[in-house]
């Protein structure tokens, strides 16, 4: 494949996680865990902060699940398209994908996420796949260690070192392998309008 070119993938959908209660304690989770750092044992609401960032924190697993497979569908697409071009080579492979969207996504993609709040794009797709990597769908609360739900997000960074080092891989780049991102309704509105224009 020649490096002069760029190859158009597929876009990357992003469909909501859950509902106005999984976000509301995604919020409540992250406020909590501030007023937990300044609180002490002896505080009369410590449990209930405690309990707070516990909610929280299995909903950003939620989420990271929910990301994941987003991701995973995503790569899927890609790989699909690069074997009926006749583009895969050997070292062609999920691993290039993945370490696409968390290493080296196109300019675009990376101001967008940064519109939406997203601060840090490497630790959340990491994170996405890594947990995805565990998890098919968002496990039950009550079958996950306290351990896990305060520190998954260690476990999660392991697991998605773990997927990329399973299989050599070619780094690619944005700029040689372009794509867009959207929100689900977004790139339904964008498809309706298309359909409507012709």
């Amino acid at each position: 494949m020649s490096h002069d070119s760029t190859t158009e993938l597929p876009p990357l959908i992003l469909h909501p996680f859950g509902g106005d209660a999984g976000t509301t304690q995604l919020l409540d989770g992250s406020r909590a865990a501030l007023a937990l750092e300044r609180a002490t044992i002896s505080n009369p609401h410590y449990a209930e902060l405690q309990k707070r960032v516990v909610l929280g924190r299995y909903q950003e697993i939620r989420m990271l699940v929910f990301l994941g497979k987003d991701i995973f569908r995503w790569i899927e697409q890609c790989m699909d398209q690069m074997s009926r071009s006749g583009d895969i080579g050997m070292r062609i492979n999920e691993q290039c994908f993945s370490a696409l969207v968390v290493d080296a996504p196109p300019e675009a993609v990376r101001t967008k996420l940064e519109s939406w709040g997203v601060t840090d794009r490497r630790a959340v797709f990491s994170r996405a796949i890594g947990i995805r990597c565990l998890f098919e769908e968002p496990p039950e609360i009550d079958t996950l260690s306290p351990m896990f739900l305060e520190h998954y997000h260690r476990f999660a960074d392991y697991a998605y070192i773990c997927f990329q080092q399973m299989k050599p891989y070619r780094p690619m780049d944005g700029k040689e392998f372009d794509f867009q991102i959207y929100a689900s309704e977004e790139y339904s509105r964008k498809l309706s309008e298309e359909w409507q224009a012709q």
